[in-house]
């Protein structure tokens, strides 16, 4: 729920999703009234935290606020994971800039700076997205960082060209206390015909692997021609 559209139609609504997701048995985060959610399976609590920069959400700006969610968060599961909305948007907005970036005039963090703070405060796995572009992934203290999903299955007047219509599906595996295994990037595409396929070309694993050399030749992860991700 922390994105820049769950407020779109107001408070009423933004309630009647929250109460569909309930009934739907969806578990979500990321509203200031529902911060994080924890659920068990196969006896091991995941969590989940959300941020955004935008009204009603937690906040990806004040990070020292983040840092202390995450860190009760963290306590009392096994496994956390972190979702953020944040970054420019659009095809020059591929690359993470380890700056705070900005979107028609408006802060959408630092996701370098707030990615390396939320794992210091307890989070296992980060998953970015608003970009709406395929960014590069990261291993930090052993933990993975995906900075940017990208479009994963939109419609309406969202423009699906060139970069826009290939993203990742990422699969990650981990111990039991969260820290990295190895990755799996499923490649997919979108046409614009309201549904998303496997995309043969596996453009995005392409894209992954060449963001994450270029943005991070410090990095300690090898991307394979078929998708894996594993530490060299």
């Amino acid at each position: 729920m922390a994105n820049n559209h769950s407020g779109d139609f107001g408070a009423e609504e933004q309630a009647n999703t929250v109460k569909t997701l309930e009934a739907a048995g969806i578990a979500f985060a990321g509203l200031i009234n529902h911060p994080y959610v924890i659920i068990v399976k196969d006896s091991v609590r995941y969590g989940l935290c959300a941020f955004a920069p935008n009204p009603g959400t937690c906040s990806i700006l004040d990070i020292e606020a983040a840092k202390k969610l995450v860190g009760e968060v963290s306590r009392k599961c096994d496994i956390l994971l972190v979702s953020f909305h944040g970054g420019g948007e659009g095809e020059e907005c591929q690359h993470v800039t380890r700056e705070e970036e900005e979107y028609i005039g408006n802060s959408r963090g630092n996701v370098y700076e707030f990615a390396h703070a939320m794992i210091d405060a307890g989070a296992d796995i980060l998953f970015g997205h608003g970009p709406h572009v395929t960014r590069a992934v990261e291993l930090y203290r052993d933990r993975l960082i995906c900075y940017s999903l990208g479009n994963f299955c939109t419609y309406g007047r969202f423009n699906l060209s060139g970069p826009r219509a290939v993203a990742p599906l990422i699969k990650v595996y981990t111990s039991r206390e969260g820290g990295f295994l190895y990755g799996e990037i499923i490649p997919v595409r979108q046409t614009g015909k309201g549904f998303t396929s496997i995309d043969p070309q596996k453009q995005a694993i392409s894209i992954i692997r060449q963001l994450t050399d270029q943005d991070f030749p410090e990095s300690n992860l090898l991307i394979t021609d078929e998708g894996l991700i594993v530490t060299k």
